[in-house]
């Protein structure tokens, strides 16, 4: 059994300083010191998923990262180290507890998850080690991850076994900064949408400045548009793992706050993810813009209605602790939105349905995007060529 500093110290000399995670038991002590360590960040995601794509919005921006969560929450994490960093070729450090271990008494929910652990990082082509608990194991494991996630571009994972790690107190009180604030009967907006998803995305580009700017484009439709419109350095097409657009933006933003980052989101993406709303009114700086474009329907899959006709976006904005957020159907709203909001701030521009005729897929692969984008934000990392 090994002190959580064991790990830590030596994890920091190797420049993980950014950790994301959903809280275990058995990862008490691991997230107790690093919210107590000054030189760490710790961002508490609302779950596994966004996780694993928030360590991967700050790895593009160049930094080692960590995302740590329970085993039995790995399947919310699948899409996005699926569909996201092994497409992409992002590699982040694992941390995954082993709740159900053979043989140890455990929780009934815990029972088949301990068995297959290591079987699905293994059919998600994640190469894994047990946590080492000696602490003269963690200076050769940290080694071997690195080299690992530099030769591969791929995540590499720590499976910690119970009892691996002594408990560590929590000595830091931290709060949000963010306060909810209400939503008026008058910002509800029923009128009638103005423009199109393809004029909102012509309007977005025509504001962000390829130098000071990051756009990230959400799965289906709102990806391949922003491609159709202008294919620039600056942008970002998630082709997966539907619903972290924001979750990524926001690690991105915090690990660039000279830049603008804009994430362009669905409705229906933002639903599968809501959660990550709070994560984002929490942590989110001045430097992040979320433009929620809302036709009601899941456009790209045949157009089957999504719920949002009865969830305002703005008002969940608002109540998480968005500093701005408004509800719209005007290209006036998202001028000023574009120009003027102060982050973290969001604008649901409800949008006409259809698409462009003839729209094209992108031409550049995810790995020859995520390349162009890291050495445009001059991003040097072993990993960006593959």
């Amino acid at each position: 059994m090994i002190q959580a500093t064991d790990f830590i110290n030596p994890a920091k000399d190797f420049g993980f300083k950014t950790w994301a995670g959903v809280p275990c038991s058995f990862l008490t002590p691991f997230i107790n010191s690093v919210i107590d360590d000054p030189d760490m960040t710790y961002i508490a995601s609302s779950n596994e998923g966004d996780a694993v794509a928030t360590a991967t919005g700050a790895a593009l921006a160049g930094q080692r990262t960590v995302a740590m969560m329970q085993n039995s929450g790995l399947g919310n994490a699948v899409s996005p180290l699926s569909s996201l960093n092994w497409v992409f070729r992002v590699p982040i450090l694992l941390i995954i507890t082993l709740r159900g271990e053979p043989g140890l008494p455990d929780e009934p929910q815990h029972e088949l998850m301990g068995q297959i652990t290591g079987r699905i990082l293994d059919e998600l082509q994640i190469p894994w080690v047990w946590f080492p608990r000696q602490a003269d194991e963690v200076e050769g494991v940290l080694t071997v991850a690195t080299w690992q996630m530099e030769r591969t571009g791929l995540p590499y994972a720590l499976i910690m076994r119970k009892g691996s790690v002594e408990k560590a107190e929590l000595n830091t009180r931290w709060l949000p900064e963010a306060r909810p604030a209400g939503f008026a009967a008058e910002d509800f907006c029923t009128e009638e949408p103005e423009l199109s998803r393809q004029q909102a995305l012509s309007a977005m580009v025509e504001s962000t400045p390829v130098d000071t700017s990051v756009l990230i484009g959400t799965t289906g439709y709102t990806g391949r548009e922003l491609f159709a419109i202008a294919d620039r350095p600056n942008h970002l097409y998630m082709v997966g793992s539907m619903g972290c657009a924001s979750s990524l933006g926001l690690g991105l933003s915090l690990a660039l706050p000279e830049k603008q980052v804009l994430v362009a989101d669905g409705d229906g993406a933002a639903l599968m993810r809501m959660g990550n709303l709070a994560t984002i009114g929490a942590y989110g700086e001045s430097n992040f813009r979320h433009l929620l474009l809302d036709n009601g329907v899941h456009e790209s899959t045949g157009g089957q209605a999504t719920v949002s006709p009865a969830v305002s976006f703005a008002a969940v904005a608002k109540a998480c602790g968005y500093r701005e957020a408004r509800e719209s159907v005007s290209r006036a709203e998202l001028d000023v939105f574009l120009k003027a909001a102060q982050g973290p701030s969001l604008l649901q521009l409800k949008t006409r349905r259809g698409i462009p005729e003839g729209l094209p897929r992108p031409d550049v692969s995810p790995r020859e995007v995520k390349q162009r984008l890291m050495r445009h934000l001059g991003v040097e990392a072993p990993w960006l060529s593959l």
